[in-house]
């Protein structure tokens, strides 16, 4: 599959944007970005070699750090500095706090020119577009509520998936009978908030809604939000010792080579199982957070268009077009684990896990069950974000009681808006 797309489709993908915006050979864009991994690599290799056969050349700069807070510290020093990058992955609020500085480019002659505001999502334009201009090209829709689980495991542990809390302690029971390491984790700050974004969003839409998108203290505060500390405290207790400052795909390797029953982790782990060589059904299971079937918390990977000189706006424009072409919008999302920022490409090319993605997304936007996703910055800004972070993250490692912890966060938040 990942040979196919990687040669196949990208020939495709030349072909059909061969009569798009043409660029010069002399014309680079230099990305600033943090897909390290090797799953994150094989897809962004993908946009690589199809802006090399437009003439562009491809600066790199990766920035390791699966949440891209790393990134955007090294961002915010080179746009001090008065040397900004061409484009940025970014995330959220994160694209709108740039906007409203001044510092992204205009895209709205490509996007026009290709009719985005027919195929790309309203919930996803709220990111993309600033004052009405398109300010920066969505790459992808991830989704953060899921469960990847090791099928070996899994069969032994009678086949069942788990589709309530108490049905996943006692299948977390049985891994540890198993003698694996129940839940894989890595200890960072936003793989915290990953997990209790999904204990939120199983305790209630409503719930999830008040509390992260409206930011209701009485929410924050109350009994609900204890309980979904509590959880976060048993699943603390099938975390191997070593998990502190663990990168996510080291976890995700470890559900992979069968010392880890799952991991809960958003769907760009599946490229590392796919990029392992492992087959959803047959090598792996997927499938959403017990308790939030129904219902997705997104986000979605941009690339930000920073103000540059005339001289590189084409190339700019250009890679802009690249991305939002349906042929690279499959092809890309293929190998991500992710599904397509266009309402217009097929599945025909997805694997089950895939498929799943794209159905669940669409049915979580017709029926007003699709939320921006807290950990990943589409919830509310990036002050707010880390304050619920900073809670997170001291009452899984034990600081904080989950009385404490609902209290502060409250204050939190409170101070941080």
């Amino acid at each position: 599959m990942r040979k196919f797309v990687t040669t196949t489709a990208i020939a495709a993908v030349m072909v059909a944007l061969g009569a798009g915006v043409s660029a010069r050979a002399a014309e680079n864009v230099e990305v600033l970005h943090w897909w390290t991994s090797g799953g994150e690599a094989a897809a962004l290799d993908v946009l690589k070699k199809d802006l090399e056969s437009k003439g562009i050349t491809w600066t790199d700069m990766p920035v390791a750090g699966g949440g891209g807070t790393e990134a955007m510290t090294v961002l915010r020093a080179r746009v001090t500095a008065g040397n900004a990058p061409t484009a940025v992955q970014m995330l959220g609020f994160d694209i709108l706090d740039w906007a409203k500085e001044g510092a992204l480019g205009n895209l709205d002659e490509v996007a026009s020119k290709e009719g985005w505001d027919k195929v790309v999502p309203g919930a996803l334009q709220q990111f993309s577009k600033y004052d009405g201009h398109w300010i920066a090209a969505p790459v992808n829709v991830h989704s953060t509520n899921w469960v990847w689980i090791n099928k070996a495991a899994l069969d032994k542990a009678g086949g069942k998936e788990p589709q309530n809390w108490d049905e996943l302690i006692a299948l977390l029971d049985n891994f540890k009978a198993q003698g694996i390491t129940p839940v894989a984790h890595g200890g960072q700050p936003w793989q915290d908030a990953t997990i209790f974004d999904a204990v939120v969003l199983s305790l209630g839409n409503d719930f999830y809604k008040k509390a992260f998108i409206d930011l209701d203290p009485e929410t924050l505060g109350s009994d609900q939000m204890k309980e979904a500390f509590d959880r976060m405290t048993k699943l603390r207790s099938y975390v191997d010792d070593n998990f502190s400052g663990r990168d996510w795909n080291l976890a995700s390797a470890m559900v992979i080579e069968d010392k880890a029953g799952l991991q809960f982790m958003g769907d760009w782990a599946k490229g590392e199982f796919l990029k392992a060589g492992k087959k959803p059904g047959t090598d792996f299971v997927c499938m959403r957070f017990p308790g939030t079937q129904g219902s997705v918390t997104f986000n979605s990977d941009q690339f930000a268009m920073f103000k540059v000189a005339d001289d590189k706006v084409p190339a700019q424009l250009a890679m802009a077009s690249a991305i939002e072409s349906p042929v690279f919008q499959s092809a890309f999302n293929v190998v991500k684990g992710s599904v397509p920022a266009r309402t217009d490409v097929p599945d025909t090319d997805f694997d089950d896990c895939g498929k799943k993605g794209i159905k669940d997304l669409a049915e979580a936007n017709a029926s007003g069950t699709l939320y921006g996703s807290m950990a990943h910055g589409h919830a509310n800004p990036a002050a707010v974000k880390n304050a619920i972070y900073d809670v997170v993250t001291r009452q899984f490692n034990g600081e904080l009681s989950s009385e404490e912890a609902t209290k502060e966060l409250v204050a939190a938040v409170e101070g941080a808006k």
